[in-house]
């Protein structure tokens, strides 16, 4: 499974990370990889969930490849 990690920048400094296929799945952080790694453990956190409640067949998250674009 591809997982898009889409950037940007506030007017305050931080960064904040989104995964287009997770609806919800938004970080803050103060650092670009601290952005990254938490919208990471959200989008596992989310799909655990989905897989735990029947929403997702679990072969489909076999393998989880996070892609990002290029910071804003």
């Amino acid at each position: 499974m591809n997982l898009t990690v889409s950037f940007d920048r506030e007017v305050d400094a931080r960064w904040i990370a989104s995964v287009a296929e997770l609806p919800g799945a938004h970080a803050y952080g103060t650092t670009h990889d601290e952005a990254l790694a938490a919208v990471q453990a959200i989008a596992f956190s989310i799909l655990a969930d989905e897989i735990q409640h029947g929403e997702r067949d679990p072969r489909t998250v076999q393998s989880v490849v996070f892609l990002t674009d290029q910071a804003a």
